[in-house]
């Protein structure tokens, strides 16, 4: 990972400032000498700048988006704990600010992602791309400069968030609020609150079906333990062991507060002043982030066509139904007319439509 530390102050949508704030970044690949090969990713709330890590049925040796064809960037959002600036970052006076760091948007978030560009001197971006709050980002980000990016992909993500989706996120900052531990000056506090947190959001970002397919115990014995049970908690613990609760609650604020529309036109203006050709891919069975919100996407970005991709999983679709979304990228990078989609698709019975 790499990092840099702006020279001035960078103020935030709230009126705030962060002063010697950092931005911690990977970079995969060269530049072509056309330097017309980047990809950019935003990531998702928990996730980090290592894209080869998470996303790794997309990024990787051999993969649609590799080292050798791409210069692929991915930065860590502001906010989180993997190397930008977050509540466990030191401050000014070497202190971490924990629970009392700024309120953050993902307008902000989208300006260190320009930030970083305008540095590392990069003029076009051939792809940006985002799923979840990174799809959140990657819209801010193509409002605020219209005539960067020459091809869009938001996967799973909306133009505001719903108040359900406000409402589970709200739920889980509850659960780590309880833990007596968060705040008071704990730069580990909140721990037992986070695996509490984890365990409520996965039961929106998985589906009904896919637990009682991966998690009902065999047979018709009395038992004690659940498969079910165990695996909130071992999906909690994972979560913990690697994240910050206080990052967990700054991400999640910055997401509820999410909203392309504000002190704007409108949400839909917003959206009409996007210019990159566009995909917008929903997954049928997403709960957090209904296909609803992608099909608006679609209908009000001015060169947008829309798809759907079939998956038990909710709204982890797209981190595990890599095929699909491979080939839908792949269809859309190569300008492959949109009515034929399904096609390249073949069996799955992917839904492909252009709204416009």
């Amino acid at each position: 990972m790499y990092s840099i530390q702006l020279t001035t102050p960078f103020q935030l949508e709230s009126g705030e400032q962060i002063e010697n704030l950092e931005i911690g970044f990977n970079i995969y690949g060269k530049l072509n000498p056309a330097r017309d090969n980047v990809v950019w990713v935003c990531h998702a709330l928990t996730a980090n700048s290592d894209v080869f890590s998470w996303w790794e049925g997309l990024f990787g040796e051999n993969k649609l988006f590799n080292a050798e064809d791409h210069f692929i960037v991915c930065v860590n959002a502001l906010g989180s704990c993997y190397g930008t600036t977050g509540p466990n970052s030191p401050s000014i006076n070497k202190r971490p600010l924990l629970d009392e760091f700024p309120f953050i948007t993902t307008r902000d978030m989208a300006r260190i992602n320009e930030e970083l560009r305008f540095i590392l001197g990069i003029e076009k971006i051939a792809l940006l791309i985002g799923a979840s709050l990174g799809g959140q980002q990657a819209l801010e980000w193509a409002i605020q400069a219209p005539n960067l990016h020459e091809k869009l992909a938001l996967i799973a993500t909306n133009a505001r968030h719903s108040a359900y989706g406000i409402a589970f996120n709200e739920s889980q900052r509850l659960a780590i609020f309880s833990d007596p531990t968060y705040g008071n000056g704990r730069i580990d506090g909140g721990r037992q609150g986070l695996i509490a947190a984890r365990s409520i959001a996965m039961l929106s970002y998985r589906t009904y079906s896919s637990y009682v397919k991966t998690q009902t115990n065999p047979g018709n014995h009395v038992v004690e333990s659940f498969l079910a049970s165990s695996y909130q908690e071992y999906q909690g613990r994972k979560l913990a062991d690697r994240f910050s609760a206080y990052s967990y609650v700054t991400l999640s604020r910055a997401m509820d507060a999410h909203n392309v529309g504000r002190n704007r036109e409108s949400v839909e203006a917003a959206l009409s002043s996007i210019t990159p050709k566009t995909l917008v891919v929903g997954i049928t069975t997403d709960q957090l982030f209904p296909v609803s919100e992608q099909r608006f996407l679609a209908k009000h970005i001015g060169n947008a066509s829309y798809a759907e991709i079939q998956s038990e999983y909710g709204h982890d679709g797209f981190l595990i139904e890599y095929n699909q979304l491979e080939k839908l990228l792949d269809a859309f990078l190569t300008n492959q007319p949109p009515e034929n989609y399904s096609e390249v698709i073949q069996n799955n019975q992917t839904q492909f439509k252009l709204v416009k």
